[in-house]
């Protein structure tokens, strides 16, 4: 599925590269983007953010191998534009990326997913990446910080008087209640929480792990991963954490 491909190597010489990828946004889009997904047996949950959200990791870059591409979002990937990959923020989000060694910033807009690398948070088109010295280094500490949403800087647009978006709220919260390798023992816990306080409904969810099934009893119907971590201090559960799916 090209949504969560992401840095795809397909060619396209066609394409004219100097022609900026147009940002592309739907409901439609956004829904199938902000699905969780899996890449190298790992899962991944697009989250709730706000503006004003901060991260702080390793940087990377990525170039004329994806060039012509096709991105997370359906655009073709175009290394001079200033875009980025990130493997939870919802597309279009904009974003201040810092390099903490040289002190220099550049302004993005996520249209990607990725990078599946360890340690790495974020991976800059070429041209974000050399206006922050890292063409040649490959890779430096930043920071991130969000500054709004559908390729909008929530403070330019406020000050034209535009309507600002200051945060992104995702539905589907659940929590993690128990896992098991024995679907006797989810059972167990799915009748133990079902109905629990008469608004949660269980739901047994299989994966495979290590090359085995594995039972996992995940609580449902919370309506913000603000309620799902109250419910997990009220309760204390333990091993309780929030997914979604």
């Amino acid at each position: 599925m090209i949504l969560f491909a992401g840095c795809s190597r397909q060619p396209y010489p066609s394409y004219d590269y100097t022609v900026p990828s147009k940002p592309k946004s739907s409901e439609a889009m956004h829904r199938a983007t902000l699905r969780p997904y899996t890449i190298n047996g790992k899962r991944y949950y697009p989250t709730v953010v706000s503006v004003g959200w901060r991260q702080e990791g390793i940087a990377s870059w990525y170039g004329p191998d994806f060039h012509g591409g096709t991105t997370s979002n359906g655009e073709r990937y175009n290394m001079y534009a200033m875009t980025a990959a990130h493997k939870t923020l919802p597309m279009n989000t904009m974003v201040r990326v810092t390099n903490k060694r040289n002190g220099r910033s550049v302004v993005v807009r996520i249209n990607d997913r990725g990078p599946f690398v360890s340690g790495r948070i974020i991976d800059l088109s070429y041209t974000a990446g050399r206006k922050i010295g890292i063409d040649k280094t490959g890779t430096a500490p930043v920071t991130l910080q969000v500054l709004g949403f559908d390729s909008l800087i929530a403070s330019a647009a406020a000050k034209k008087g535009g309507k600002v978006r200051e945060n992104v709220v995702l539905s589907g919260f659940a929590v993690q209640v128990g896992s098991f390798r024995r679907i006797e023992g989810a059972r167990i816990y799915k009748e133990r929480y079902d109905n629990f306080e008469g608004r949660y409904r269980t739901e047994i969810k299989r994966f495979t792990l290590d090359g085995a099934p594995i039972y996992r009893v995940w609580l449902k119907g919370f309506k913000s991963e603000d309620e799902a971590r109250d419910f997990i201090k009220a309760w204390n559960i333990p091993g309780a954490f929030i997914t979604r799916g």
